[in-house]
């Protein structure tokens, strides 16, 4: 027998099929309209078409993936790296030298410098700051008063990331700047994402001077940090220590753009994607509030009447289960963009080398062929007995492979932390003016929510 004799004829080998074409395309914007209009609805039915669909943004055409299995495909092969239209209009804020950007042995050096500041091992030395700035969050609001839930995540979002990584104990006016910047940066970049139309974002038009000025002073509050850490001379043990004392592959210093791009990476999207996750618990707090009395009982139990505290976290059982299941129903991040670096398929699918592919964690999350009651909010879902049942990579908030998120742990206890801290002391609703609305940008949480603290 010969090797050439149990080869497949080539009748035999399975032909690659070219995706179906997403409906509802529109002259010069393509499908982009849909996904300015309602992405949130666009990207769930696109799963009706197939497990991968093709799509048109401006002139180039997408590959959008509504399959939890080949999302994990996606995650997990090297044909596969962080690029395309996401990434493209992020690199104006993380620049190309951050590990939100990197690819390759960059990446994996950048890796390496982060990674250790968010070891399992080394998230409870962070315990204190979480617990100061959790009940200092549920102290600054006065019962019967109003509480604007943007300023305030940011807030608490970026005071905890710059005390437990850059060991900077830095003034709310300085998160409130950062909290307007974000939100006016995120909005026009997810713009530029769906609607590639690159001369006009350059044009002196009011939309792109606001922005070009939130950019600016985004950057600006990076230098600042930098600036501040090296007149100081102080090296304390953290994050931002380790970036200015580290080396490039053949052991030189890294750069001052690598520096600074990293900082941003801690920053920006780390505040945006926790805030808008706090926004999102406390309008499920709000609109929930038997599951609020659920944490609030659970609490109770664990602490014995106590506040809240970062050692308590762990028993938190239903606490945890309320935060997963906002993850899966609102999760932040919810749209990402791939780039094939060869020629590839997905699913049967043909995928051409330098193709983007899209696909939406908030949609997949969603998909009732993964979920039972796949709308509804169910933090019981996540029992053991239950969860087994969930397909892998249906439910990934932090992403997988090696650009999983690895603040995971880092994020899921101060989540958790807060949402205890809060639910323990109020109850809350609405008041006139609040919009609860989603607002959709490159996060997701909610318009302008405003709630009137009730103590329980």
């Amino acid at each position: 027998m010969t090797v050439e004799s149990v080869r497949p004829a080539a009748s035999e080998v399975p032909e690659l099929l070219e995706p179906p074409v997403a409906g509802g395309r529109v002259p010069l914007l393509g499908h982009g309209w849909k996904l300015v209009r309602d992405p949130l609805a666009f990207m769930a039915q696109l799963r009706d078409h197939g497990d991968v669909v093709r799509l048109k943004l401006g002139p180039k055409t997408v590959y959008a993936v509504t399959a939890p299995a080949l999302t994990g495909a996606l995650a997990l092969s090297p044909d596969y790296i962080i690029a395309g239209p996401l990434w493209e209009s992020l690199e104006g804020l993380l620049g190309k030298e951050g590990v939100a950007t990197a690819n390759g042995s960059l990446h994996r050096r950048q890796r390496r410098i982060i990674q250790p500041a968010f070891r399992l091992d080394a998230i409870p030395g962070y315990g204190p700051i979480m617990e100061e700035e959790a009940h200092a969050l549920t102290e600054r609001w006065q019962p019967g008063g109003t509480i604007d839930c943007t300023s305030e995540s940011f807030r608490v979002a970026v005071r905890i990331a710059a005390r437990c990584l850059l060991r900077g104990d830095f003034m709310d006016e300085r998160a409130e700047r950062l909290c307007v910047a974000l939100a006016t940066v995120f909005r026009g970049m997810y713009r530029r994402m769906v609607v590639p139309a690159g001369p006009l974002y350059r044009l002196p038009l009011p939309a792109n001077r606001q922005f070009n000025r939130a950019l600016a002073d985004l950057h600006l509050l990076v230098d600042e940090i930098v600036a501040e850490r090296r007149e100081s001379g102080q090296k304390p043990d953290d994050l931002l220590t380790a970036l200015l004392e580290a080396t490039d592959d053949n052991g030189d210093p890294i750069g001052e753009q690598e520096i600074h791009d990293q900082v941003v990476a801690i920053l920006t999207p780390g505040s945006e994607t926790i805030a808008s996750t706090i926004m999102s618990l406390l309008q499920v707090l709000t609109e929930h509030p038997e599951h609020a009395d659920k944490v609030r009982e659970e609490v109770e139990s664990v602490t014995g009447g106590l506040p809240v505290a970062f050692d308590d976290v762990r028993k938190l059982t239903y606490t945890n289960n309320v935060v997963v299941e906002t993850l899966r129903l609102l999760p932040a991040v919810w749209i990402l963009t791939r780039r094939a670096v060869a020629d590839t398929e997905l699913g049967g699918y043909r995928i051409p080398a330098g193709a983007d592919i899209i696909y939406s964690p908030y949609a997949i999350q969603r998909d009732p062929r993964s979920y039972d009651r796949n709308e509804d909010f169910d933090p019981d879902r996540w029992l053991p007995e239950r969860s087994k049942d969930v397909p892998k990579f249906a439910m990934s908030p932090f992403s997988n492979g090696n650009r999983k998120c690895p603040s995971d742990h880092f994020s899921m206890a101060q989540l958790s932390l807060i949402t205890a801290a809060v639910a323990t002391r109020y109850r809350f609703e609405q008041v006139s003016g609040s919009n609860d609305a989603t607002r959709i940008g490159i996060t997701l949480h909610p318009h302008r929510l405003l709630l009137r603290p009730l103590p329980r």
